[in-house]
């Protein structure tokens, strides 16, 4: 492959669990921009701003501007401005968000169109019941990512993914995702880098959403034994990743095996 231009960055789960920083994670970031390397940061997260994630970061020992950052729901305000200029939402998500999504109307009461973020105890019956009711009036749904899971230090939870194909079927429409495993998140972060795709690693914990999806859009996928990973899911893949690797901290060994 051409040489390496920069890094794309999946958080958590590669970098943090549960806001606790992984052992070698912060010497990997510094490794990569010590090579003069690029790098940004593509999360999935909608329980924080880019500016609360760039300060948990900084509090584990990891040098990140939020301008490095590129979250699902700053995605899903850009797209909501393009696809649905000045209507008003119904948001259900598990965080306060509303730093990274400036220009939006949320209106729970009167919506007109309906954004699910992360997946959380928001994600109940009632809520969900009044989503589908909503689509079958024609309402249309715009959600922030489809990651299934993540984890957590107490173990995996489910996430948004995991509900958009029962909602599509009981209310009968499809639903726009933005965020991953959507190509649109890896292609701005490459181009907040300046870099090719082609010469763009993207490292993540999720086979599907963060590598696969990455690869299809042509980045070099890189996946860690760390965060939500399990064997079974990647002995069980009818594509394998680029590369695995134990953790975010054999980073760097791997860029001086790609120079070379």
């Amino acid at each position: 492959m051409a040489a390496v231009e920069g890094v794309l960055f999946d958080i958590d789960g590669v970098l943090v669990t549960s806001w606790q920083p992984l052992a070698g994670a912060a010497a990997a970031l510094a490794a990569v921009r010590d090579r003069g390397l690029e790098r940004a940061f593509l999360t999935n997260t909608t329980s924080r701003t880019r500016a609360e994630i760039a300060a948990a970061l900084r509090d584990c020992g990891m040098a990140v501007d939020p301008d490095e950052i590129v979250t699902a729901a700053a995605l899903t305000a850009e797209h909501l401005r393009s696809a649905h200029p000045g209507q008003r939402c119904l948001l259900i998500n598990h965080g306060d968000i509303a730093g990274d999504m400036t220009g939006i109307e949320f209106d729970a009461d009167r919506p007109e169109v309906v954004v699910l973020g992360g997946a959380g105890p928001e994600f109940d019956h009632a809520a969900l019941s009044r989503v589908v009711e909503l689509m079958l009036d024609g309402v249309p749904v715009v959600a922030m990512q489809g990651g299934l899971t993540w984890a957590t230090a107490e173990g995996i939870r489910i996430d948004t993914g995991a509900y958009l194909p029962g909602l599509e079927a009981a209310g009968n429409a499809r639903i726009t995702v933005v965020g991953k495993p959507s190509p649109t998140g890896f292609l701005a972060a490459a181009g907040l880098m300046g870099t090719h795709p082609e010469r763009t690693v993207m490292i993540g914990d999720d086979l599907e959403n963060d590598v696969l999806a990455a690869q299809r859009a042509g980045f070099v996928g890189v996946l860690v034994r760390t965060g939500k990973f399990r064997q079974s899911v990647l002995e069980a893949a009818e594509t394998a990743p680029g590369h695995v690797l134990g953790s975010v901290a054999d980073l760097p060994e791997l860029l001086t095996e790609l120079r070379d």
